[in-house]
């Protein structure tokens, strides 16, 4: 359990029954400002670190996409969000108005840093499969929540008695299911809804990641999962988990399980994170979109083919 003395939160991965490797990833972090003392007549010690107030929480889930099981793609995805979050750390020091934005900015820009490393990797080996990562990443920061997003890893966001999921899926499935073709029940189990339109790497030629803006309460329970946990638990099954509002560790534990019960054929990841701060007013929920550069591409069913697509990995058999 991580409890930075305003939230607690906890993940957990495991294999799924149909893998013979799990390449899903997760990471929690706490962001601090710091410094390094190299030189002090006070008894500090030389080189020490001093940091100071935490400035947010960084959760992040991330898994394979593509023809083949490679936990190098997942892996290096969240290796260059570390780093490029370290780089724009002042960024954190105030978020409003023209900061705010230019914060989320340079979230975007990681993304495609990554996107562009692991198309360079698939080039430097002609012939390969394509590989590629989902990714879904949230920043809190009392009592904002930032969420970016890409493929079909998924945030949820408990309030009270409901349910919401923040996120939506970047497959041909969910495409269709907005166009009114296929019928929302009928999604998780069609055959495009493991096809991607939109994934880090992959050979897709544009990157797409979709932003999100909310305001958090004391009560709220986020959740942060891989397709692992979605294909298997309805949100019917995640939000009784969710409203125990015991230890994010334990909730963990009670979600894996319940997949792994439901079928558990893939991977499964979850993040789950309780703000602890004492009541604040934050006014009414909101969720709003941040508008983009690219807008995000509508599918047209008759023609599927004209848009690029990217399988995500198969279970082992």
């Amino acid at each position: 359990m991580i409890d930075g003395g305003n939230i607690d939160c906890d993940g957990l991965s495991e294999t799924g029954r149909g893998r013979a490797v799990n390449d899903d990833q997760f990471m929690i972090a706490d962001l601090h400002k710091s410094m390094v003392v190299h030189r002090t007549s006070i008894a500090w010690g030389e080189h020490s670190p001093l940091f100071g107030g935490t400035l947010g929480h960084l959760l992040l889930v991330a898994a394979n996409a593509g023809e083949i099981a490679d936990a190098r793609v997942s892996s290096m995805t969240v290796k260059t969000i570390a780093d490029d979050m370290l780089n724009i750390i002042p960024w954190f020091y105030r978020l409003g108005g023209q900061q705010e934005n230019d914060f989320l900015q340079e979230l975007i820009s990681a993304l495609e840093q990554c996107h562009e490393r692991i198309q360079a990797m698939a080039d430097a080996t002609p012939g390969s499969p394509e590989v590629g990562a989902v990714l879904t990443m949230a920043y809190m920061t009392w009592p904002r929540l930032y969420v970016i997003h890409v493929g079909n890893c998924r945030c949820y966001l408990q309030r009270g008695a409901a349910l919401e999921q923040i996120t939506t899926d970047h497959t041909l499935a969910q495409q269709l299911v907005e166009s009114g073709v296929l019928p929302a029940h009928e999604s998780a189990t069609s055959r495009l809804s493991s096809v991607l339109w939109n994934a880090i790497g992959g050979g897709l030629e544009d990157l797409r990641p979709e932003v999100y803006k909310a305001r958090l309460q004391v009560g709220d329970t986020l959740l942060l999962c891989t397709d692992g946990l979605s294909t298997h638990l309805p949100d019917s099954a995640i939000s009784p988990l969710l409203q125990t509002q015991e230890p994010a560790r334990e909730t963990c534990r009670k979600l894996v399980e319940a997949a792994h019960s439901a079928g558990g054929t893939d991977n499964i990841t979850v993040i789950v994170a309780r703000p602890l701060l004492p009541a604040q007013e934050t006014g009414p929920a909101e969720k709003a979109a941040v508008a983009l550069e690219v807008p995000v591409a509508t599918l047209s069913p008759t023609e599927p083919e004209s848009q690029g697509v990217l399988a995500a990995s198969p279970a082992s058999s």
